[in-house]
């Protein structure tokens, strides 16, 4: 059947305006992007770095829970980023926590490692990969990477799908199953809550290193077991120690280039 001449005008314009219409919405994602990564851009007082990477000396946190005191470091990250004690394990929000070594590193079968450091806590957190899957199947680019090797979160664009989860081979992303809010004891001002439905992580403290500071579980521990520095520079406290002493990362295997180290001599 011919289509009558008007008939094609009114379909070319609405096909001209749906195609704008994309163009502009395109757009307007294009610089939500750009907006968010403006966002969490580095002002001039932040410490400077390539690739931010951490240290933790195990024997040293072993002497520092034989104190008591390898607690603070995960309350110190905990209180300032306003993570929620929720008490029902399935739905509890980590930051960074405390496991054993079979867990850390099940690929390691070397039962001499094993029988080692059995009794020694290993710390857990964001491994900040060079390569990480989680920032690969995130939808609304709620996470990415920074210039700095951070692997960030925006909450605001997180739509709660979990792919980055199920993506992270590390288990380091909590989601919140319920408000979080009544959950806070004592809220920081100074650091956003979340609410329900959205996934958090570390975030390596990066609005601490804007401001010149080292990340809260650093600064806290009693011990010194956590070094925090560039990994990008050979002088740095973090490259010196690398290359002194032996260190392995949990599931390097898998090509995704974890920035924590753990020292192991």
């Amino acid at each position: 059947m011919a289509i009558k001449r008007r008939d094609f005008l009114k379909l070319t314009g609405l096909t001209l305006v749906g195609t704008a219409a994309s163009a502009a919405v395109g757009d307007l994602l294009t610089r939500g992007e750009a907006k968010a990564e403006e966002e969490y851009a580095s002002p001039p007082e932040a410490l400077k770095g390539k690739r931010w990477a951490m240290v933790i000396d195990v024997k040293k946190c072993k002497k520092g829970k034989e104190k008591g005191c390898n607690e603070k470091c995960i309350e110190a990250c905990h209180y300032l980023h306003n993570v929620p004690s929720i008490p029902d394990k399935k739905k509890e929000i980590k930051w960074i926590w405390e496991d054993e070594f079979e867990h850390a590193f099940p690929e390691q079968t070397n039962e001499y490692l094993e029988e080692i450091f059995k009794d020694i806590p290993f710390l857990f957190l964001c491994n900040h990969c060079d390569n990480p899957p989680c920032v690969r199947v995130c939808p609304t680019k709620a996470t990415f990477k920074n210039e700095e090797g951070i692997v960030m979160m925006d909450f605001h664009r997180c739509i709660g799908c979990r792919f980055c989860m199920a993506a992270c081979p590390y288990g380091a992303r909590s989601f919140n199953w319920v408000d979080p809010r009544p959950y806070i004891e004592k809220v920081n001002p100074e650091y956003p809550t979340r609410t329900k439905g959205v996934v958090e992580k570390c975030l390596f403290c990066y609005e601490r290193l804007a401001k010149g500071k080292m990340p809260a579980c650093v600064e806290a521990c009693p011990e010194k077991a956590l070094i925090f520095g560039d990994l990008a520079d050979e002088n740095s406290e973090v490259s010196k120690i690398l290359r002194e002493r032996v260190a392995i990362r949990r599931k390097a295997e898998l090509g995704t280039g974890p920035a924590v180290f753990y020292l192991i001599d």
